[in-house]
């Protein structure tokens, strides 16, 4: 490991003192209460438990019930929803933690199924490979169901989803949130709108960078202007190809959108690296080119260890490290990279869906008993 312990130092994040600069990445873990998608006391503890986070974004959540696409996946369009994230934030904030809402529209990522049998929607009619994680409602088992092709948005929904993200980042404020998070990476249908192999529109919202960037625009400028810009946040994956989403153009597009970004002076830009084995490499000089870009904080996200860590903070690529699958079974996830604490391995069969089990029943790291 590195000598260097930028990891712990403290940072600021919007009008946020961070005590340090490891974040628990968003995570889908399927575990809001039906019927409603409702967050609930479960998810209360489990966000809780990994309080000591600098900073949590929480698991992706639907502005609309539109924008759901997988089951069980908590919203914050109800009333009801709007009190269960209630219960997280104090939670989180009794623990002294601090926790953003990750806004989501899936697009066309999702099934008729979560739609009264109507299609998924998109900037364009495309059709892609993907698949979506749905419980069927008789056997109450989960699986990977394939999406159909989307059906195209008229120009009139583009603004009505617009102003779903600006009421959506208003209930998150109500519901406790220290922020949001766009949520505009992986696929989902704001990085569907910047990308040539997904928007093949030709009107303002396709073609062009410019008209490709419009859509995200407009969102950041509907929440920024709801909730504050030191509140607002996004997620961007650069170099996402799965999905259907190997756009030649989508680099130079991302650096266009992190000058927007720095000129709105959000709260911080957070960059998803893609983490399967064959991946594209993430390369020094887009890190180069986008910190020139964008000069407030930037969080990274992708398979990072302790070492990897420190090294992409001590380049000054990034100023947080988001960790997901470590945080899962290691709640004191700080603590024990502090300590050098070994780390505990999760049980990938209860990743989405279910009870307490592979969720909040994960132990802290036992204390070790000073020496005499």
């Amino acid at each position: 490991m590195s000598e260097s312990r930028k990891l712990f130092d403290p940072v600021r994040v919007g009008n946020l003192e961070l005590a340090n600069r490891l974040v628990m990445a968003p995570m889908t873990r399927a575990r809001s209460t039906q019927p409603g998608d409702v967050p609930n006391a479960l998810n209360a503890s489990y966000y809780a438990q990994r309080a000591s986070a600098g900073l949590i974004v929480s698991e992706a959540t639907q502005i609309s019930p539109q924008g759901k696409g997988y089951s069980f996946t908590p919203g914050i369009h109800s009333a009801e929803q709007v009190e269960g994230w209630r219960l997280v934030t104090r939670a989180v904030h009794q623990a002294g933690g601090r926790i953003y809402l990750q806004l989501w529209h899936v697009g066309r990522m999702s099934h008729p199924d979560f739609h009264d049998g109507q299609l998924p929607v998109a900037p364009s009619s495309v059709a892609f490979d993907g698949a979506i994680w749905k419980v069927d409602p008789v056997t109450g088992e989960g699986g990977m169901h394939p999406c159909p092709i989307p059906r195209a948005l008229e120009r009139e929904e583009i603004q009505a989803i617009v102003e779903d993200y600006r009421v959506a980042a208003k209930h998150a404020i109500a519901a406790g949130f220290d922020g949001v998070e766009v949520h505009a990476a992986n696929g989902y249908l704001i990085d569907q709108f910047l990308r040539t192999t997904s928007n093949l529109r030709s009107d303002e919202y396709g073609g062009s960078r410019e008209n490709r960037l419009r859509f995200l625009r407009q969102v950041i400028d509907a929440v920024a202007d709801e909730v504050g810009a030191e509140r607002t946040a996004i997620r961007l994956a650069p170099f996402l190809t799965a999905r259907g989403m190997a756009c030649p153009d989508i680099l130079p597009t991302i650096l266009d959108a992190a000058s927007y970004l720095d000129a709105r002076q959000i709260a911080y830009l957070h960059l998803v690296e893609a983490d399967w084995d064959d991946a594209p490499e993430f390369t020094e000089a887009f890190r180069q080119d986008i910190r020139q870009r964008f000069r407030g904080p930037i969080i990274v996200a992708g398979k990072y260890d302790q070492a990897r860590a420190e090294w992409v903070l001590g380049k000054g690529y990034a100023d947080l490290v988001a960790f997901g699958r470590p945080f899962i079974a290691n709640p004191d996830l700080p603590r024990r990279y502090a300590e050098n604490l070994p780390l505990a391995d999760f049980e990938p069969s209860s990743l989405f869906g279910g009870d307490a089990r592979g969720y909040s029943d994960y132990p802290a790291s036992p204390v070790q008993e000073q020496a005499l």
